[in-house]
């Protein structure tokens, strides 16, 4: 059974870091890609970050490019998001999915949703101004 558990989320002032993990069993993690995504309250969900983890191949959404970086482990089987530069409009809850097609960072335009398949629970984010 796959499963993905987020964890690191807080509360932090703006301008501050915050590091999320995603812990993934249940699957061979370097045949998978993991994303990160968001949900703010009242928004739709939006594509964060990706990675693959067979080659490190990423995404990065514009809005979060120079402010955040993924990276994987795969001896930990975890992927994490180190989340500099925070701003009040990066609160939401965050959440970690896992999709088979490796492709999906290389070839789709944003890491969309439709391919992950395998989602964590979230963890909460918030940046106070």
């Amino acid at each position: 059974e796959v499963q993905l558990v987020e964890s690191g989320g807080g509360l932090v002032q703006a301008g501050g870091s915050l590091r999320l993990s995603c812990a993934a069993s249940g699957f061979a993690f370097d045949d998978y890609a993991i994303g990160w995504f968001r949900q703010a309250p009242g928004k739709e969900r939006e594509g964060v970050s990706c990675i693959s983890s067979s080659d490190g191949s990423t995404y990065y959404a514009d809005s979060v490019k120079g402010r955040f970086t993924i990276s994987s482990d795969s001896a930990k089987n975890t992927v994490y998001l180190q989340m500099n530069s925070l701003k009040p409009e990066d609160t939401a809850l965050y959440y970690c999915a896992a999709s088979r097609f490796l492709g999906v960072v290389t070839t789709t335009p944003d890491c969309p949703d439709p391919y992950f398949g395998s989602w964590g629970q979230g963890t909460q984010v918030t940046v106070s101004s």
